[in-house]
């Protein structure tokens, strides 16, 4: 998708009843799944993602799921200023904060726990969304193994035979979907609003040194599936677990179930990524099931 800088901002700004035309539109670091610009308009200053036409409705999910964590009063996000299309491609328009990396995991750690003590009396999510470009089933359940069995691990699975995952993956895989249950013998999530894909590249801290979460996969699920991410790709501080806990203690078996949680996301990069992935969450998958007694 080649866009010009300057039909951009026309584009997005003619989008915007009551934002003039952006008059300097620079290109910025994004993600995986969408092109990023730092967009400056005559009074303010905006974080810019495009997607095309047909990956609407995932900046439209991003963008609530935004809104729904900024009413929690917990941890800071990037509000949303608009969601709209042109005639090329979709966009998402964000406030524009200035984030570093580096900075206090204990407040952190303190305003995670926070946000996973808002609780619903179901598992699910009002809308489907998308763990990074693929999408997300959320249909409600009133039980945590069943929406962990039939929304997230068969899901992924679905999709990775359709992408050629080799007979070992699928086959540990489907033992995992049938046996798991047995990890949750004597423990009973609540369901607790999610970031839902908090790895490391989805958090930093502004200019006041306060934390910020974007990019999020939000429903309401077991609040260990947050703190498993947190363990996959690294780039969470000792202080951040420990005034976590401190905050909301942790159950024991979390150490075994991390592996679970985590076996969901691996899936998930093999089905979007391919190559050694398949290798990792297979042997993840091993290992969960020589914990399940």
């Amino acid at each position: 998708m080649s866009i010009d800088a300057r039909s951009l901002g026309r584009q997005v700004g003619l989008t915007l009843s009551d934002t003039p035309n952006a008059h300097a539109v620079t290109p910025v670091a994004g993600g995986d799944t969408c092109r990023a610009y730092r967009v400056r308009f005559k009074e303010k200053t905006c974080f810019l993602k495009i997607h095309g036409l047909h990956m609407f409705d995932m900046l439209q999910c991003e963008a609530y799921n935004l809104r729904a964590l900024a009413e929690t009063n917990t941890l800071r996000v990037p509000q949303p200023v608009a969601c709209g299309k042109t005639c090329s491609y979709s966009f998402l328009l964000l406030e524009f904060l200035e984030l570093h990396t580096g900075g206090p995991g204990a407040i952190l750690g303190q305003q995670l726990a926070r946000l996973h003590q808002h609780t619903e009396d179901h598992f699910g999510w009002p809308q489907d969304n998308w763990i990074g470009s693929t999408p997300q089933p959320n249909t409600s359940c009133p039980d945590w193994v069943s929406f962990w069995r039939h929304r997230r691990l068969a899901h992924q699975l679905d999709l990775a035979k359709d992408n050629h995952a080799g007979c070992s993956l699928l086959e540990s895989g489907e033992r995992l979907v049938c046996e798991f249950a047995a990890l949750f013998e004597g423990y009973t999530p609540k369901p607790s609003l999610l970031h839902g894909d908090l790895w490391s590249g989805n958090y930093a801290f502004d200019a006041a040194s306060r934390p910020v979460v974007y990019d999020p996969a939000c429903y309401y699920g077991d609040r260990e599936t947050d703190l498993a991410m947190t363990t996959l790709f690294g780039g969470f501080s000792e202080e951040f677990y420990s005034a976590y806990s401190e905050y909301y203690p942790m159950d024991q078996g979390f150490t075994v179930r991390k592996g679970l949680y985590n076996f969901y996301h691996v899936l998930n990069h093999f089905n979007l990524f391919g190559g050694s992935y398949a290798r990792q969450a297979e042997n993840l998958c091993l290992k969960v099931l020589s914990e399940v007694r």
